[in-house]
């Protein structure tokens, strides 16, 4: 009978806990694989949260009024590979974990101060970095060469360095793995630096006028 057990569902090793009127992270048992905690009023995420939840592979809390992440609060999961933070109120990203491979932290409050310079360089596993509707007012980099998906659109995005996306110094590479960068909603105009596409399988969508 762990307090999760009680407020939640437990099914296996996954716990939902969606829309349970939850105002905190529950206890959850030692071998949680899944977490979905969607649709509550969870207002923060502390440090000791998760602590010990070495099998947790995905966090869903969707929905919430998360302000704030500790730095720690996602960083020492060693199998977390799905975070799912859309519809929150975070202002910065917490540090995150080597194995991610999807990021979702749409539909927050972030700017570009809100995230540390490199955030992105060491996630090697990053496919699915999903950071549109925000308030950043430049495109994050470096972004790792795993990376698939890049959302940014509805930002404050108005220039781009040739370097963003593909290295100047070689006019050879080719970036087959990311295909789906969206920069629509930003007041860029993406035809003002042909030069950052180069590498690119296909342009980004945005403004080309």
């Amino acid at each position: 009978g762990l307090p999760s057990c009680l407020l939640c569902l437990c099914l296996g090793t996954s716990v939902y806990c969606d829309d349970a009127g939850l105002e905190h992270i529950p206890a959850l048992p030692p071998d949680t694989t899944y977490l979905y905690a969607r649709f509550n009023r969870i207002g923060a995420v502390r440090a000791g949260d998760f602590s010990g939840l070495e099998k947790l592979k995905h966090i869903d809390l969707s929905g919430n009024s998360i302000s704030r992440a500790d730095a720690d609060a996602f960083r020492l999961l060693p199998s977390l590979q799905e975070l799912l933070l859309p519809q929150n109120l975070l202002r910065e990203l917490p540090e995150l974990p080597r194995a991610i491979v999807r990021l979702d932290a749409s539909l927050n409050r972030i700017a570009s101060a809100g995230l540390r310079p490199g955030a992105f360089r060491d996630l090697k596993q990053l496919q699915f970095l999903h950071l549109s509707d925000n308030q950043l007012d430049f495109i994050p980099v470096p972004l790792p060469e795993s990376l698939r998906s890049l959302h940014l659109q509805n930002n404050n995005i108005r220039t781009m360095h040739e370097d963003t996306f593909c290295d100047s110094q070689e006019q050879g590479q080719i970036r087959r793995a990311l295909e789906d960068i969206r920069l629509d909603g930003n007041p860029i105009n993406l035809s003002l630096f042909p030069n950052a596409f180069f590498c690119l399988p296909r342009l980004p969508t945005g403004r080309f006028s």
